[in-house]
């Protein structure tokens, strides 16, 4: 059997080129609608995925109504191995839009600006990020300027298709079995929904949706949400002394007197607990 080293060094990577495939696919999520997935869109990058999966040998792949991806590879050992599932989602953030993006690969960077040409306001500046100091030498994928790229969490797909290809193409690479899962709506909280365990039939699970090189979590947080409705009333300004309620001051005195020094994000860590407010939208 070769050594994994000499296996390494002969294939060939894909998870660059199917990453800047991936985000062109605009699957952004929606918060208000009440459809599962939450987008159709969604599943236009689901199917891409089942193809992709069926012409690198895995022909159990499929996706469902709801736009789940499900995928096995068989255990190519005779020991009993439990099963590992690696799972990553399909959707992107309905904060910014995910529609047109225009990757673009910005080769051995050196720590320079880069300016995002469709936004030139947009600068990214390693003083700003110094977690870029780890990336001098390395090339570095942004979006244009106008959208999100959509790294969470195209990237993550895009590594795990390209280790199962890796697998397909080595298969004296041993490894037991392994279930795949892409799942839509994780960015509107609706992402294992209607998810199927069966399928997955895993002892083990890895979301492939980190940060940096070698970061790795061993657990998830858990969270809540509300909303709260503010009924003002309206009046012509010039005459609505003892009449008016502004229901936005309202709502600005509540956020204003959320916690500050404790129980924020920006005050917080490991697993410290904070509120934190997410939007406000306006209705007449």
């Amino acid at each position: 059997m070769m050594h994994l080293p000499q296996i390494i060094s002969s294939y060939s990577f894909s998870s660059k080129d199917r990453f800047l495939t991936y985000v062109k696919i605009d699957t952004q999520s929606d918060p208000k609608s009440t459809s599962s997935p939450s987008t159709e869109k969604q599943k236009d990058l689901a199917l891409l995925l089942v193809k992709e999966l069926h012409n690198i040998g895995i022909g159990n792949a499929h996706t469902d109504e709801f736009g789940y991806v499900y995928a096995h590879l068989e255990s190519n050992v005779s020991k009993d191995i439990p099963a590992i599932c690696f799972c990553a989602h399909i959707d992107t953030s309905p904060d910014c839009s995910g529609a047109g993006v225009k990757p673009l690969i910005h080769q051995n960077y050196q720590g320079e600006d880069i300016i995002l040409p469709d936004d030139p306001s947009v600068i990214i500046r390693l003083n700003d990020h110094p977690d870029l100091a780890e990336q001098i030498g390395h090339d570095i994928i942004t979006a244009s300027g106008k959208t999100l790229l959509g790294a969470d969490n195209k990237a993550g797909i895009a590594e795990i298709m390209d280790a199962v290809a890796f697998w397909q193409e080595n298969p004296s690479v041993q490894h037991g079995p392994i279930s795949i899962v892409f799942t839509p709506d994780e960015e509107v909280g609706r992402g294992t929904d209607h998810i199927d365990m069966q399928k997955i039939n895993a002892a083990y699970g890895y979301t492939l949706d980190g940060e940096k090189r070698g970061h790795l979590e061993n657990e998830t947080f858990s969270a809540d949400g509300f909303t709260i409705k503010i009924k003002g009333i309206s009046q012509h300004p010039g005459f609505a002394k003892g009449r008016m309620e502004s229901a936005i001051k309202i709502a600005a005195e509540i956020v204003a007197n959320l916690p500050k020094s404790t129980l924020s994000p920006e005050t917080t860590e490991k697993m410290d607990g904070f509120i934190h407010p997410g939007g406000y939208s306006r209705s007449c």
